[in-house]
């Protein structure tokens, strides 16, 4: 069940490999994720040394959240994936010149996941022919629901 989806990732990137990583939450957050309170729109996948995180994500604190305790709506949180996940990941994006972006965040048996991209950038071109594609194909369906109507 897919609680936000980044859109923007399939407009500037083409999507090689996908991959699922949990997240390291505070509590506040998992609040906000289930409250659908959350933005993947700028986020980005940074690998630190051994670790990857999930950086500029937007996690909305709720108004009930506690008050001895001051929300970033903004701190990088920590993905988790295994080692050679990783090294395998990082690997790609020094070697290949592929990034790593965030896709869908969603729930696998009541725990919150993230699905991250291996992907390389569209050149401006590109968009534009992925946009015509789309209209060209809405434009069929138009087409076609006039012919049966």
């Amino acid at each position: 069940m897919s609680i936000v989806e980044n859109r923007k990732a399939f407009h500037d990137y083409f999507i090689e490999e996908r991959l699922e990583a949990g997240l390291a939450l505070l509590g506040w957050e998992v609040k906000s994720v289930r409250a659908g309170r959350t933005q993947l729109k700028e986020a980005y996948v940074h690998i630190r040394g051994n670790e990857v995180f999930l950086i500029g994500a937007h996690f909305s604190p709720l108004p009930s959240t506690s008050t001895h305790e001051t929300a970033d709506p903004t701190r990088a949180r920590k993905l988790l994936l295994h080692e050679a996940e990783i090294s395998k990941l990082a690997g790609k994006v020094d070697r290949a010149g592929y990034t790593l972006v965030p896709i869908n965040l969603h729930f696998t048996k009541g725990r919150i996941k993230l699905e991250i991209g291996l992907a390389k950038g569209k050149k401006q071109y590109d968009k534009r022919e992925d946009e015509k594609r789309k209209d060209w194909q809405r434009e069929q369906q138009r087409i076609m629901k006039s012919r049966k109507g």
